[in-house]
């Protein structure tokens, strides 16, 4: 029988600000972006905050609404990765099967252990607890989704367990929202089929459930029914790529395309230094928008041939961005991503053609502009429409 952990590191922010503060620990407080530069929202709150109704994602001013008292806090990026890593540090003397699902959660591997998943589970809690000074939520099952949804079962500091002779009975009657990569998008789609609960779900059946959603619904309805049997990776290992992409919050709405295209343009460049670095090409170009009322969507489309050039990446970003039929609306945050990603080799043919003998001269020029920022900074060469 599989012994699978997922650990979960409670409003992990905002217990790290508070390791170097006590004084926040008694009152409402929460880490957020900076609103100088637009990026005013609760990245974490304590539980003070959470009790008053403050929600992580929500921008500051709505949460002043709600819990005048709160202390907003900026956050310190470098700390939080610091104590991300001796966390991992603890899990690692126990398995070398150590997954990360961001910064603040991981899977574990424990089968084969000569304890008991949950026993080992309360120790890694305590360790953390004693040792580091955090408090950490661990579901205990036999695989990583029914890990993932026990970790959110009883928060904070607690150990919860989903075998498989009670998972219909734990499980079931949760929300549908409660089963994980289940968006708000899907949720509601859901509830237009009467699909409330992870239950109603399994009673759809798998092939309503792939009619309607794809693969998706096949692949929701199986993690329901406690089939999903993927592996936790080893410490150090690296899902692979699947796109590349970088946004940006803008200091001020955007109102012409001359303005748009200076952010799209540092953006494609970021990116396409990205695709250059890892030897990758993509074969579609994304962007995301967001205007000033917070309304965001995105557009997509398909290359004529696979590319790593922040010429024809901006290019293609800026004719989509044309064809919007929402580009009058004034902007507050862009972004582009590079898709259906594909090795530098195995991607390109040797052509005559003008506009790839063109794309090559490109090339290597922006080469050399990443070989002089690895070398004198990111900053040393900029275009002189951006200084």
């Amino acid at each position: 029988m599989r012994v699978i952990l997922h650990s979960d590191l409670n409003a992990f922010y905002a217990n790290v600000e508070c390791l170097y503060r006590p004084e926040l620990r008694n009152i409402p407080m929460a880490v957020c972006g900076d609103p100088a530069i637009r990026h005013g929202i609760v990245l974490a709150r304590n539980e003070l905050a959470k009790k008053s109704g403050v929600r992580t994602g929500e921008v500051i001013w709505q949460a002043l609404v709600k819990c005048p008292s709160l202390k907003v806090v900026a956050p310190h990026g470098y700390l939080y990765l610091h104590y991300s890593q001796l966390v991992r540090g603890i899990y690692e003397e126990y398995t070398p099967y150590v997954e990360p699902f961001g910064i603040d959660e991981c899977w574990l591997d424990l089968t084969g252990a000569d304890r008991a998943g949950v026993e080992i589970a309360e120790e890694i809690r305590r360790r953390i607890r004693d040792e580091i000074g955090l408090t950490v939520s661990i579901g205990v099952s036999f695989n990583k989704i029914f890990a993932k949804l026990g970790s959110d079962l009883n928060k904070p500091d607690a150990v919860s367990e989903i075998r498989q002779d009670n998972f219909r009975a734990i499980v079931w009657p949760l929300p549908v929202r409660a089963l994980l990569f289940v968006g708000r998008q899907t949720e509601k789609k859901l509830g237009a089929m009467n699909v409330r609960t992870i239950g109603d779900l399994v009673r759809c059946g798998p092939d309503f459930l792939r009619l309607r959603l794809g693969k998706a619904g096949l692949m929701f309805w199986q993690y329901a029914m406690g089939l999903e049997r993927s592996e936790v990776a080893g410490s150090g290992a690296y899902p692979q790529v699947k796109s590349i992409g970088n946004s940006m919050t803008t200091a001020r709405d955007l109102h012409t395309e001359a303005e748009v295209k200076q952010v799209l343009m540092r953006l494609a460049d970021k990116v396409a230094s990205r695709l250059r670095e890892q030897e990758l090409c993509c074969a579609t170009v994304q962007i995301s928008l967001r205007d000033s009322d917070l309304f965001s969507w995105e557009r997509q489309r398909k290359l004529e041939r696979p590319t790593q050039c922040s010429v024809i990446i901006l290019e293609e970003a800026m004719n989509l961005y044309k064809s919007d039929r929402c580009n009058d609306r004034p902007l507050r945050s862009l972004g582009i991503r590079a898709t259906d990603l594909r090795q530098v080799g195995n991607s390109q043919q040797i052509s005559y053609l003008p506009e790839l003998q063109e794309e090559e001269r490109w090339l290597r020029v922006e080469r050399t502009l990443d070989s002089l920022r690895c070398r004198f900074g990111n900053k040393a060469v900029l275009r002189a429409c951006l200084m």
